[in-house]
């Protein structure tokens, strides 16, 4: 996930930190607006927050810090080529103040600079900002303007949850606004503040030219401590401010109102049309400043408690007949999902009706029941176009598939909810681990591919079927397959084309499995150490199909063998030659000789793939997994 060899870093994040805000400075450095609202922030949050200059993120401070939860404020100094990193790997909110998606941080300053209009949105740096924060759990914003102006640059922007906070000012600013009104209660204002500043945004010969043409006495300030400043506004006439740029939420601007000045602004002061800040009523703006700590550690709480909805979806048909452990399925997804659909192919077992008994106990559980044609010679495709029916009735934000023989266990209900929660917003489908048992609860497999298409985005385009590339068609206009597929394939629903997925399942555990299979000691027990962390990290699914080797023999002599004739149009005899299992017909095997061969495969071997005759000269090698 991280290389942590590219950067080192004398930095080290506290283990107790929970927030970590990052800034290209802080009070402490600069005093300026923004520092000073991240300082009344910081000051008022109810988490351990650590403070990390922008400069000194690295791969390193992600990779120690990426199970905290992150805060952006000014981050221009933050190198950009972590970004894809971050919206990949981290939680975090972006607090922003001004415009970091063009390169002068103001359109208009970039108009001036350049002679044109800014297109900075069009950029690479424009596109990264806009992915940055397309990927937060939150954007702050200083201003309605603000806000509105970016999603007209970045339309999608508008789909995240967005707040509108304006400046924040800590506790001790509001003791010291109470002493000024005190103090100079009945003394007479007079002259107009100017804001002192270099900076061609600020305005401030604008300001100047307006006080004199007006008449008006004037103090320009500049290079002056917060406290001073409020005294100088509790005393003068009004604030002049008329920025050539947008200015998202100008503080001193709120400190003049809440202190009684007249004032001069232009349009360019963007959060002075707001209704807290354009009315009358002094307590209503006081009101909704004061509310903004708390508004922003509520929204900050909310975030990192975020956990997005799952839907989790399986099939069933007569499994009552057929032994297997459907309820198990079933009340384990109940565990650890919002919903739970199950698609009915018209069980006559009483399957159906033991499914409403759940349901009555369970509101989480949806059922519904198709009734299709399974004397249809191609029937073998409806496994897939039941997962895909299941599917279209899942309303959460990813889906989890299991089949009628898979159980999670109780303790891997928590990462599915972490690994839903941290998936990178390009991964559509992740393929997880599965526990292969063999006879006993002792013996896993390791003969059989230890990975399944699991954890999805729940997307209108993805759904279940035979990829393009594999799909046949008979003489009669029917679908069937190629080999290579089961029919259950994660595929677009347009074209057919599979749906990319992310593994845990690396070249280098593929390489020692399959050295482990040919005999080969050494590379068994380090594929049985990989497999068992990777088993402890992510949730594992229990499959079941082969806990009762003798239930799976007669299932496959009973429905898979046709199954997959239908699906491949690949017609077998019953022949000795073309049963896998026992050399005579399947016409001649009695149920004894199934339950003596089911004893046998389960004590003397460790799998077997049937697709071969058994030989029994090679015990194939298995992993034993301690629950």
């Amino acid at each position: 996930m991280f290389n942590t060899q590219v950067f080192n870093t004398a930095i080290t994040l506290p283990e107790d930190s929970q927030i970590i805000f990052v800034a290209d400075f802080f009070a402490n450095d600069l005093v300026g607006g923004a520092e000073l609202t991240t300082e009344a922030l910081i000051k008022s949050s109810p988490f351990n927050v650590f403070k990390l200059h922008s400069k000194d993120v690295t791969l390193k401070t992600l990779e120690d810090g990426h199970r905290k939860f992150w805060v952006f404020g000014n981050w221009a100094g933050l190198n950009r080529e972590l970004i894809p990193t971050i919206v990949a790997n981290m939680s975090y909110s972006v607090l922003e103040y001004d415009y970091k998606f063009c390169k002068f941080r103001s359109p208009e300053k970039h108009e001036v600079a350049e002679q044109k209009p800014c297109d900075c949105k069009n950029d690479i740096s424009g596109k990264l900002t806009s992915a940055f924060y397309f990927g937060a759990k939150s954007l702050w914003w200083m201003s309605e303007t603000q806000q509105r102006r970016y999603h007209t640059a970045f339309p999608f922007l508008a789909e995240k949850n967005g707040i509108v906070l304006s400046s924040v000012f800590e506790e001790d600013f509001w003791s010291s606004l109470h002493s000024l009104r005190t103090k100079f209660k009945d003394a007479e204002r007079s002259g107009w503040i100017v804001l002192g500043s270099s900076s061609w945004i600020k305005g401030t010969e604008d300001a100047v030219t307006w006080c004199k043409e007006n008449n008006h006495e004037y103090k320009i300030l500049q290079n002056i401590s917060p406290g001073d400043f409020l005294v100088e506004l509790a005393k003068a006439e009004g604030l002049v401010y008329l920025p050539k740029g947008g200015d998202t939420c100008p503080r001193m601007v709120i400190e003049a109102k809440l202190l009684g000045c007249k004032l001069h602004l232009n349009d360019n002061v963007e959060h002075s049309t707001e209704d807290w800040f354009n009315t009358t009523i002094t307590l209503d703006t006081e009101s909704y400043l004061y509310a903004a700590r708390d508004t922003f550690w509520k929204g900050i709480k909310r975030d990192m408690e975020w956990r997005p909805t799952l839907s989790g979806y399986t099939t069933t048909r007569n499994c009552i007949s057929q032994s297997y452990p459907f309820e198990d399925a079933i009340n384990s997804m109940l565990g650890f999902c919002d919903e739970v659909v199950v698609v009915d192919s018209h069980s006559t077992d009483g399957t159906w009706e033991r499914l409403h008994e759940i349901a009555e106990t369970n509101e989480k559980l949806k059922l519904i029941q198709v009734d299709w044609d399974y004397t249809n010679p191609r029937f073998a495709t409806y496994d897939g176009l039941l997962k895909a029916e299941a599917r279209k009735y899942c309303t959460k934000d990813f889906c989890w598939q299991m089949d009628a023989d898979e159980v999670l266990p109780e303790k891997d209900y928590r990462k599915v909810f972490e690994l839903s929660r941290n998936l990178s917003p390009d991964v559509d489908l992740v393929s997880l681990p599965v526990i292969e048992y063999w006879g006993s609860k002792g013996k896993v497999r390791m003969d059989v591919t230890p990975w399944k298409w699991r954890l999805s985005r729940n997307k209108p385009n993805i759904t279940h079927g035979i990829p393009q590339f594999l799909r046949q068609t008979d003489s009669e206009g029917r679908t069937y397959a190629k080999p290579g597929t089961d029919g259950c394939d994660y595929i677009d629903s347009a074209t057919g084309e599979l749906i990319p997925h992310a593994s845990f399942y690396v070249e280098g555990a593929h390489n020692s499995r399959l050295l482990a299979l040919s005999g080969n000691e050494e590379a068994r027990l380090v594929y049985s150490a990989w497999f068992k962390a990777v088993a402890v990290t992510l949730p594992a699914v229990r499959h079941s199909s082969w806990l009762n080797i003798e239930r799976k023999i007669k299932t496959y002599r009973n429905y898979w063998q046709s199954h997959w004739e239908s699906l491949y149009d690949m017609k077998q005899e019953d022949t000795a030659e073309n049963n896998m299992f026992f050399d005579k017909k399947w016409s001649e095997v009695t149920d004894e000789e199934i339950s003596n061969l089911a004893n046998r495969l389960a004590t003397e071997t460790g799998g077997h793939v049937f697709h071969t005759k058994i030989d029994w000269t090679k015990n194939t090698p298995h992993l034993s997994i301690l629950e």
